[in-house]
Parts: structure tokens; sequence; C-alpha cells
């Protein structure tokens, strides 16, 4: 008997994805469709989605492509592909196909729900905001109007955010309730943000504040026209600029009015050093770790670097619900791979970053880089090199805004209000972005 072949793609884009998955690289499969998600045909990329997901064990996945590869014209698999591509953490894909479903079903809240929850995944709320604008009049308070509001204010549109948040009544089911907190609590904290801060696309500082409650001590002097926005990449960091975010820290509790009485040394080593440094800046004593402490300050150098340690896990959880007066502040905050916790102060957010502490890169006399072993020295004496630095910032690429300890200072006098009532979950967006980044 013959097998029989399976049907293969025939665009360019999608040929070359089936020939990832011949050699087996799902991964690459993938990057080529998301760089074709919104230009090629439906059911071509039904075909590679399909092996992808056989090879996965997404078996919904896998049936959701066999619908619609057999039927692309269907708004049904088209909904059901979109639908599946969502659970499994493929949005850019579910997009074109749920947008499809919806061209054909016009008014369908189940499929306009799906598609705005792909694009949230995606951080294009812009887009979710107008489909949720085009079908107002059908749709509930709950989700949709909350949606529309929420939507609103991630694209920046705090007026309409505003708005349709004071539309929405109490909630009948209680499951909403923590939702709509939240959402009023970011609103909250845009008002006093705006005080100061212009809640614009190239704000950092403000909508790190927004969303989470989390002020940002200092930006990135590079690359902030190229869309980091005082966002760092790679960075090799130094006690220069240790000593300067907590300088920024110790402005902050200034500027709110917050007078702890210790710092609180986390187990892991660069926490240690970190905090032990904090403690001389801030004329406070250095005490381990206790969860129930209150009144200090919680000092961690990178929060998913403590969650790697044997105690990190449950430390986690204990500052999940932090007591009066307890203070956490991060230095190294990943904003590619968030903590599961927000933290109260942020000095800079990277997505690598090598400690002070450990093996660093050198230049040696030809100017060739070569790695320099790590810092093993007592956590004391590290921590007293820090306190000795120099806080004077980078000059960067000359793209970044000045950012002045008074104006710094000022954005903290603005939000103190809301400040330590901010939200300890990780949201996991970096706010409005332009919508050119789509195009």
């Amino acid at each position: 008997m013959f097998s029989r072949k399976k049907t293969r793609p025939k665009s360019a884009q999608l040929v070359e994805a089936w020939e990832c998955m011949d050699s087996g690289d799902v991964p690459g499969a993938l990057r080529l469709l998301r760089a074709g998600a919104e230009t090629l045909p439906l059911g071509e990329v039904a075909l590679v989605v399909g092996r992808a997901a056989e090879a996965a064990g997404f078996d919904d996945l896998r049936k959701a492509a066999k619908k619609l590869a057999a039927g692309p014209e269907s708004a049904e698999a088209q909904y059901a592909f979109g639908y599946a591509c969502v659970e499994r953490g493929l949005s850019y894909l579910a997009v074109p196909a749920l947008r499809e479903a919806l061209r054909q079903r016009p008014g369908a809240l189940a499929v306009v729900r799906e598609l705005v929850a792909a694009y949230e995944r995606e951080g294009r709320h812009g887009e979710a905001v107008e489909v949720l604008a085009r079908h107002e009049s059908g749709f509930s308070d709950w989700p949709d109007r909350y949606l529309l509001a929420y939507n609103a204010l991630m694209s920046g549109d705090l007026d309409l955010a505003n708005r349709h948040h004071a539309l929405l009544p109490d909630p009948q089911d209680e499951m909403w309730i923590p939702t709509r907190d939240r959402q009023r609590r970011m609103l909250d904290r845009a008002a006093e943000a705006a005080r100061v801060s212009p809640l614009d696309t190239q704000d950092l500082r403000g909508w790190q504040y927004v969303m989470g409650g989390t002020v940002l001590g200092t930006l990135s002097p590079f690359g902030f026209e190229a869309a980091m926005t005082g966002r760092y990449a790679w960075l090799q960091d130094s006690h220069d600029q240790c000593l300067r975010g907590l300088l920024r820290l110790k402005t902050l509790l200034e500027s709110a009015e917050v007078r702890p009485g210790s710092v609180s040394l986390l187990p892991d080593r660069g926490s240690q050093i970190l905090g032990l440094a904090a403690a001389d800046v801030l004329g406070l004593p250095a005490q381990p770790f206790e969860a129930g402490r209150e009144n200090t300050v919680v000092i961690a150098y990178d929060l998913n670097e403590l969650g790697e340690t044997d105690e990190g896990p449950e430390i986690l959880g204990q500052l999940f619900e932090r007591v009066p007066g307890q203070v956490l502040h991060e230095h190294a905050s990943n904003w590619t791979d968030p903590p599961v916790i927000t933290a109260d102060s942020v000095a800079l957010l990277h997505q690598m970053v090598m400690a002070p502490w450990d093996e660093q890169l050198h230049a040696d006399e030809d100017g060739e880089m070569d790695p320099a072993p790590a810092d093993d020295r007592p956590a004391a004496r590290i921590a007293a090199e820090i306190v000795g630095a120099d806080p004077t910032p980078e000059e960067g690429d000359g793209e970044t805004p000045a950012d002045p300890d008074d104006r710094f200072a000022e954005f903290a006098e603005a939000v103190r209000g809301t400040w330590l009532r901010g939200d300890r979950a990780q949201l996991n967006s970096s706010g409005p972005v332009p919508s050119s980044q789509f195009d």
C-alpha cells in the first residue's frame, strides 16, 4: 500500500517553516510564523501549526489546526483555532484567525472576547479598545465594559478608561471584585503620577508606577529612542550603579516620608552585599530577614536570583503580603522575565545582568574582551566599596532625557499617597507602546 503524503504549504515562508519541522526545529518554525502571522494564508499556517502541536503534544491545538486546514473559510474553524492558540501561548497566530471569524460573524461576543484576549497577550491594547468600542451597544458590563476600561488604561487613554470604569456597576459575580479593585488602584495611581509625569508611551517610570505601584529609580542612558525608553538590554552592572540605585531609594523614602527602622538582609549573596551597603547608605541597622518584621526595608539584588535559592520560594511567598511599613526594594529587575512579585522600589530594569561581583568582561591591553574572575571577597568588603563608589550616571548615547535627583524627588512626593498600596502580583506588561511597533 502507498502512504498518503501530508499536504504541504505553498507560500515560500511557510515552506521554510515546514522544512524547520522536517528537521525538528519547532521554535524556528514558530519564529517564521510570527514574522508573517498577519499576512500568511490561514489554511497553510494551520498545516505548520498542526505539525508543531503534534510534536509538542498539544492535542487540542492539533485538532483545531487540522480543522482549519480542511476548511480555512469556516468561521467556526477559525474561532476554534484562535481559541486553542491563545490557550497555548500563540496569541500572535490567534489574532488573524479570530479577526477573520469576527468579520464573518459580526457582533459575536464570544469571538470579540477571545480576540481581545489575544490582543492583550500581545500588548496590542489599542486594537483591543477599537474592537470593544465597535461592539459597545451589545456588550455586557462584566466582562466587556471592564475590558474596554482596562485596555484603554493600558493603551494610555486615561480619559476613556476613567469614563468606562465609572460606568461599571458592582459586579454580581464576586470573582470580578478583586479585578475591579485592582483597576481602581491603577487609575488612582495614574491620577497621582499624571500631576508630574506625562504618562505617554515613553514615560517608563510613570507606567511602571501605574501598573504595579513600583517606583523606578534610574533610567538606562542607552537606546531610549530605539524603544528601550529607559530599560537596559544587557547590563554589566557596577558598584557605581548599585550606589546610585540606593541613593534613589533613600530619596524615595525621604520624599514619601517613610521612616524604616532597619534593613532586612535576604539570604542570597547578591542581596547580602547590597543589603549591607543599603544599611550604611540609609544609616540603619542590618538584620536577617524575618517575614513579620514591620518598618523595615527588604533589599534584594535580583528577585529571580533569590527565587533560585533553597529558601527563596518561601520568602517570595512571605513578601507577597507585606506587613505594615515593610518596603521591598529590588536593584536589578528583569522586565522580560519578571519576578513573581512586584517590588515597591526598583533601581533599574534589564533583560540580562552581570552583577559586579560575578564574572565580568574586561578589555585587555589589546582591546580584547576577556572574562575576569568573580569577586569572592566577604560581602561586607564589597558593600564598603559600593558605599564609596561614584554615583554619577553614565553619559550614554545622549538620547535619554535628563533625570536629575530633584525631578525624581518630585515624582516620589507626588505619588506618596498611593505608594506602598500597590499590587503584589506582576502585570507582565511594559505599558503603552507605539502602535507602529505592530506595523
